[in-house]
């Protein structure tokens, strides 16, 4: 199949404002593309690639858009998945050139509109309306399979792709390979937000079970017998840097278990150690003596999902509770407290706080655990810290966003050396009104621009909300934040009232208990 043909579907769909209607331009897609390429298809369309992390940076992206295109229509999906296979296994000394020029020759063989849809696909900014709903309804109408039965297996195969080759070209009605079992990971349950616990009660209703919200790595671990397996969020495999989890695993009184929890590098005192410091473990290929050393792990858990042969993600979260506690210690399961009780919740959390923790989260005692999707049954409680900072620049946006300016650069006074410091960059918590207003402010500001970057003058202040300050390289004062977001715009504020980057050291110290990195 060529690239045009789901290119010209994607852009149909993205147009098409009728629900049906887009399932149905799908489904007719899908009934067309050659077995052997359907994995790829369903890949694209849903916004990704077959092979996961490319090692295709934005700037080399955003390069290609000066490549002239071709001026007809000539490549085919299973070039363009070649192309990202040798993008993928190029590394070492000379990949960034190597992945250049590969990108140079895939894109010169793409028309205008392929090149666009290339972008915007490795970009991950490819929307085409209510993407991961529509598409499951489009394999279930060409593979004759209920929606509902495609949709459980995507959510536990953690991927629709294989389901889709399983029901439409395997022609396997009942989906029997997508069974949540040991060795076989699920993605993981995300959550949404709440602004406190009283929001949080409010939302779940009655009792609700509140545990201490860990910021450490995500791990999901699988045991039968002596075997154990642990898998990150996006389950890859990581046994082999966090051996003292599996210790932990195997001693657990369980033939079968899978657990959902968090791997978290703790201090002699109990508190956590900054988030770089957990994944520093987590960046090795192999187990390193002197590593585990330094930063030891602690396995936490707060969810079973399998015991002995027996599924429990159907049931509800107050059984899974239950065998969770009866089989793992104490010291390696979450703290959590289930209460109907505003002032007790609010107690709670600000323990966690004063612990050094995230916050809380929230969860229902009946809910179930929906794999892969980000379930109303779990709340999220952060406690957000916000800064006012100055906008330095600003980056042009791809997608939905193109045509207006959408990654700020943020900065902080520098009472010391004058001028700013920059912290990093961020496009998230902006509306769309607020995306118009700030592309007609900033060009206002205008001082000087180059291919991506709008360059402005110091004067826009805006309240951004972060969880963390981390240290950082890639910028001149060493720190960075992190989960930055917009929250609003200060236009009551001047540059000369925004925060200092002597306030951002001293957070980082309170934060981490460890001084500021030099400059």
């Amino acid at each position: 199949m060529r690239l045009t043909d789901v290119v010209a579907v994607s852009r149909d769909v993205s147009a098409a404002s009728g629900r049906l209607d887009k399932i149905g331009r799908l489904s007719d897609l899908l009934g067309r593309v050659p077995p052997d390429e359907l994995v790829i298809v369903v890949a694209f369309l849903s916004g990704g690639v077959r092979q996961g992390r490319i090692g295709v940076g934005r700037a080399q992206l955003s390069a290609m858009r000066e490549v002239p295109a071709a001026p007809a229509s000539e490549l085919e999906i299973a070039d363009v998945d070649r192309a990202f296979d040798r993008l993928a296994a190029a590394t070492g000394a000379g990949s960034t050139g190597a992945r250049a020029q590969i990108l140079r020759g895939l894109f010169s063989r793409a028309t205008s509109d392929e090149q666009d849809f290339l972008v915007r696909l490795l970009f991950g900014e490819l929307r085409q309306g209510a993407l991961e709903g529509v598409l499951v309804e489009a394999v279930a109408r060409a593979a004759g399979v209920p929606a509902a039965r495609i949709r459980r297996a995507s959510m536990l195969a953690g991927d629709l792709a294989p389901v889709a080759h399983a029901a439409i070209i395997d022609h396997d009605t009942e989906l029997s390979q997508f069974l949540l079992r040991p060795f076989q990971p699920i993605q993981p349950m995300l959550a949404e937000s709440a602004s406190g616990v009283d929001e949080a009660l409010a939302t779940l209703g009655g009792e609700t079970s509140f545990e201490y919200k860990l910021d450490g790595a995500r791990i999901q671990v699988h045991k039968i017998d002596d075997q154990v397996r642990v898998y990150s969020r996006t389950l890859r495999d990581v046994t082999i840097a966090v051996p003292e989890v599996v210790t932990v695993v195997r001693a657990i009184p369980a033939r079968e278990i899978v657990l959902d929890g968090e791997a978290i590098a703790l201090r002699p005192d109990g508190t956590p150690r900054p988030f770089q410091d957990t994944m520093r473990r987590f960046g090795r290929k192999q187990d390193d003596d002197a590593l585990r050393a330094e930063i030891p792990i602690t396995p936490v858990f707060f969810d079973a999902l399998h015991l002995d042969g027996v599924p429990l993600i159907d049931e509800a979260l107050a059984r899974r509770v239950a065998v969770l506690s009866e089989r793992v210690t104490a010291a390696n399961v979450v703290p959590r407290l289930v209460t109907s009780s505003a002032e007790a919740a609010a107690a709670f959390a600000a323990q966690a706080l004063a612990t050094g923790h995230e916050g809380v989260m929230a969860k229902s005692v009946d809910g179930l655990y929906a794999a892969g999707r980000r379930g109303a049954a779990w709340l999220k409680v952060k406690q957000a810290r916000t800064l006012d900072l100055v906008i330095l620049a600003v980056e042009w946006g791809s997608g939905r966003r193109q045509g207006t300016l959408s990654n700020l650069h943020l900065g902080a006074r520098d009472t010391e050396r004058g001028g700013f410091v920059m912290l990093g960059k961020t496009f998230k918590g902006l509306t769309d009104a607020m995306l118009a207003w700030q592309t007609t402010k900033l060009l206002e500001l205008e001082i000087g621009r180059d291919q991506w970057t709008v360059f402005v003058r110091p004067e826009l202040v805006a309240e951004i909300a972060f969880n963390e300050i981390q240290a950082s390289s890639q910028y001149p004062g060493g720190l960075a934040l992190r989960f930055a977001r917009v929250k609003r715009y200060r236009e009551d504020k001047r540059a000369a009232d925004a925060d200092t980057f002597a306030t951002l050291q001293a957070l980082y110290q309170q934060m981490t208990g460890q001084p500021a990195p030099p400059r």
